[in-house]
């Protein structure tokens, strides 16, 4: 059942994407945008030519043969997906893991799955088919665990005092937290606008002979690209404005040794979700356009264990984290009826 072998594949991208800013917690004395560009030169510009490298042959020529408009449409769109991942990392900088992701990543979960629909010309079947009403009732419970998740990080959030809210997030601002998750989320969706975009970029790649699995993999040469592109303009205004650039030479060998192993972890880590959502695609069938609320419904349910592993649910009451188990387990049977739907369409 190649449906289950998406599930797996997403959820592996879920977990990879959910962990990436953990191992930020242990560098030290260097700025948020040195920490962010460094980790971005890794996951955004370094990966995804060696990840392409590695899975397709004669990358650049399939990249030469691929039609210029969709290099062009998914450049651009990554240059969007660029701006929410932004937003989204400074969500997460000013309000937490939990909530910031969950914010964030409900946002797109709807604009990422609903955008590329239509796109495809795919909507009415959604509505006119069995297999389609399954997979819109996993997408409306993925929003309600999303909702359930969320509220359960508002009512943390109302609960605990400023100085206990700093206790996990040492930057916290609930303007600045709300209002980048928010935008980070809207725009975070291009990245599924992107992918679908190149989707020329990957039959070329199958007939060079890519695997199918592999497909998606050249694709996110050129959507990261874009968002290294938005990233590393934001982040070098700010380090030549604050100087921070010189926090990669200065300070003890051992913490700088650190701070760089740690980041390109991060790195990794970040371009490993893109790197199994693309195999995970491939996988899912007529409506693969719905990997996307998969895939964003795992990062959900992973970066709340994380949340609950760091500690920020410590101080609040039992009810409340009723709610956020609830909205995880809402999370996880929207997996399954999304695949259930895709796999029934498969075999109508």
């Amino acid at each position: 059942m190649q449906q289950l072998l998406g599930i797996l594949f997403h959820s592996i991208g879920g977990f990879s994407s959910a962990s990436f800013y953990v191992p930020s917690y242990l560098v030290k004395k260097w700025s948020w945008q040195t920490y962010w560009i460094t980790m971005g030169f890794v996951s955004w510009l370094a990966m995804p030519w060696i990840g392409a490298s590695l899975t397709t042959p004669g990358i650049l020529e399939v990249l030469g043969q691929s039609p210029s408009s969709s290099l062009i449409q998914t450049y651009l769109f990554g240059i969007l997906w660029g701006f929410g991942g932004l937003g989204a990392g400074l969500g997460l900088r000013y309000i937490g893991l939990s909530l910031g992701q969950s914010i964030s990543l409900g946002l797109s979960a709807v604009v990422g799955t609903i955008v590329p629909a239509i796109l495809d010309g795919k909507v009415g079947l959604l509505v006119t088919t069995t297999s389609g009403g399954i997979v819109v009732l996993g997408l409306l419970i993925s929003v309600a665990g999303i909702v359930l998740c969320g509220y359960a990080g508002v009512i943390k959030d109302r609960m605990l005092t400023d100085d206990q809210k700093k206790e996990s997030v040492k930057e916290f601002s609930i303007v600045k937290g709300y209002s980048m998750a928010i935008l980070g989320g809207i725009m975070s969706g291009c990245m599924a606008i992107a992918i679908n975009a190149g989707k020329p970029i990957s039959t070329e790649a199958i007939k060079a002979g890519t695997a199918i699995v592999y497909a998606n993999t050249p694709i996110l040469i050129l959507a990261l690209g874009g968002g290294f592109t938005t990233n590393f303009v934001y982040s070098l205004i700010y380090m030549v404005r604050n100087k921070s650039y010189k926090d990669y030479g200065i300070g003890p060998s051992k913490i700088l040794l650190r701070n760089y192993f740690m980041t390109m972890l991060s790195g990794l880590m970040w371009y490993g979700q893109f790197f199994f959502y693309g195999m995970g695609e491939t996988k899912m069938g007529n409506f693969s356009f719905a990997s996307w609320s998969i895939h964003m419904s795992s990062i959900i349910i992973f970066s709340n264990l994380w949340g609950l592993w760091l500690k920020e649910w410590t101080l609040v009451n039992r009810k409340t984290r009723i709610y956020l188990w609830s909205g995880i387990i809402l999370l996880i049977i929207s997996v399954f009826l999304i695949g259930i739907g895709n796999y029934l369409e498969g075999i109508v």
